[in-house]
């Protein structure tokens, strides 16, 4: 009776060994190859905040053109009551919104950052999206926000019959504040869409002690190699 043919391994369909980290997909997109054991995030909690992330992070961008469109049209306008209304309504969104909006974004994005394998500063383009938007909350809760509510504070007195021009011309603030900013949120969507530039230093150091660590161990190295021969070994 003729010995059994082995069937060639399928490296696809093996199951990865306990503690080896999957193959990468490239360092300028797809997922890290990292896998940090304890530090990973459950999938369901893991979806949960990048859900409310997404979502918080969108109507950080809706504000931020709500506020631009309220600024040009009383930029703009020549009617004293539409200019007196739009500054009241930036006042009413300022006070409500830019500091709970801009706190949740960037905390449930440094969370993801912490709890899942992209860390904080092991990629370029997650470390540069953590700094614009810290930088954007910091600029939004005390330079835009203060000069909202001065403009508020003008229309609602001293400037009700001539709302415009505003103390100091900040009638411009108002229009050049909330663009840079819509820029910065613009800026972090492209990044997290694309993610650029590849790994930080930091984190090429991480994944080469890791690899170096995991082949000294030789687990993920000869192992799972050994492992597919002994399977394609014939019965007898």
């Amino acid at each position: 009776m003729p010995a059994p043919v082995p069937t060639p391994p399928n490296p696809a369909a093996e199951p990865v060994p306990s503690g080896v980290p999957a193959a990468p997909r490239g360092e300028r997109g797809g997922r890290p190859a990292e896998r940090r054991s304890g530090t990973v995030m459950p999938p369901r909690l893991r979806k949960t905040v990048l859900t409310v992330h997404v979502a918080i992070s969108v109507g950080w961008l809706g504000l931020d053109l709500g506020l631009l469109a309220l600024g040009v049209t009383a930029l703009t306008t020549g009617d004293p009551a539409l200019v007196k209304a739009s500054y009241l309504a930036m006042d009413v969104l300022g006070d409500t919104l830019i500091v709970p909006v801009g706190l949740i974004a960037v905390l449930t994005g440094v969370v993801l950052g912490l709890y899942t394998p992209w860390g904080l500063v092991r990629y370029h383009w997650v470390l540069l999206k953590l700094v614009t938007s810290t930088a954007a909350l910091i600029a939004s809760v005390f330079a835009l926000r203060p000069q909202i509510e001065e403009a508020a504070a003008w229309v609602s007195g001293a400037g009700a019959a001539t709302p415009l021009p505003l103390p100091d011309r900040g009638e411009l603030s108002l229009v050049v504040a909330p663009s840079v900013a819509l820029t910065v949120y613009l800026l972090n969507v492209a990044l997290s869409t694309f993610k650029p530039f590849g790994r930080t230093p930091y984190g090429r150091r991480r994944t080469a002690r890791g690899t170096g660590s995991t082949g000294s161990t030789g687990v993920g190295g000869g192992g799972g190699t050994a492992t597919r021969a002994a399977r394609s070994r014939p019965a007898g």
